[in-house]
């Protein structure tokens, strides 16, 4: 990990909070950077801060990788392990961290061409994961994750110094408008907001199964809907969402009988790699904001 010392642009968890304007570029790349994404698409994604694939993998590979999934989920020795996140009303797993260090079939997905050179391509440069993960949302009452920014966490608790890391979600059930989706409030990722209070020791052991440290305010977020409005994203089995690591984003409890499930990866760019924490007395675990910044090959 880097230790020299690196200007704080976005201030978080002081006494009070604090919007502020996006002091880095969106796109690091030029719009008509050769890649899969189009031009119009980068541009797109640059305005609103996430871009959306109908079909990013086949029905067929969607199929291998729930099946990996439930293999995962299943496992006494995954549930074991620390970095298996346990739902807190209905005690089964939530999450699966650092899943392509666990899986090889979900490694090779973050390996896979339409996966990693979209994100090469948004963030001009090569890239590591910072952090991957399964997320399972079973029916009749799955929680959901409160509104937050990534980048306010990744910045304070894990040491990202600027704004240039890109989330994939990668759909393996259908998200209808009902099952707990994600939603994201579009333009939003232009505005970073400082949240109030400090992050207290080993937060992370609480924020993953229920967000605290690093919320906004509920007059920040109306503030932000009324500019912004609220996106929510549905699609089949195999659809992919890409967005900024600053858009507010969040997801409602699943009360529906119908699952959800995706994997999630975090590509962050290997020229913006972690340093100390901004605002967090020591970094979290390495499962969940990675040390390690090889490049994806």
């Amino acid at each position: 990990m880097t230790t020299a010392t690196v200007t704080d642009l976005y201030p978080t968890r002081g006494t009070s909070e604090v919007a502020v304007p996006r002091r880095d570029p969106v796109l690091w790349g030029s719009p008509d950077t050769p890649g899969p994404v189009p031009t119009a698409e980068l541009q797109a994604y640059e305005r609103d801060g996430f871009l959306t694939v109908d079909q990013l993998i086949t029905p067929d590979e969607v199929e291998v990788y729930r099946r990996e999934l439930d293999r995962l989920v299943a496992d006494p020795a995954i549930r074991a392990d620390e970095r298996s996140i346990v739902e807190p009303r209905s005690q089964e797993i939530r999450s699966v961290f650092e899943v392509h260090r666990i899986s090889e079939v979900f490694a090779n997905l973050v390996r896979d061409p339409r996966v990693v050179d979209r994100a090469r391509q948004i963030l001009g440069s090569d890239v590591y994961v910072h952090q991957s993960r399964i997320n399972v949302k079973p029916g009749f009452g799955a929680s959901g994750f409160y509104w937050h920014s990534d980048f306010e966490t990744w910045h304070a608790e894990d040491g990202l110094p600027n704004m240039r890391t890109v989330s994939v979600s990668i759909a393996l059930t259908e998200d209808h408008d009902t099952n707990g989706g994600l939603m994201i409030m579009p333009g939003s990722h232009r505005t970073f907001l400082g949240c109030a209070g400090a992050a207290p020791e080993d937060n992370h052991k609480k924020s993953l199964q229920m967000q605290d440290a690093g919320t906004p305010s509920d007059e920040a977020l109306t503030a932000l809907a009324g500019e912004h409005g609220i996106r929510l994203f549905t699609g089949p089995a195999g659809s992919a969402t890409w967005f900024d690591c600053n858009c507010m984003h969040g997801s409602g409890d699943n009360i529906t009988p119908f699952p959800r499930s995706n994997v999630f990866i975090v590509f962050n760019s290997v020229e913006n790699t972690a340093v100390e924490p901004f605002a967090a007395p020591v970094p979290r675990p390495e499962f969940i904001g990675a040390r390690d910044f090889t490049p994806v090959r």
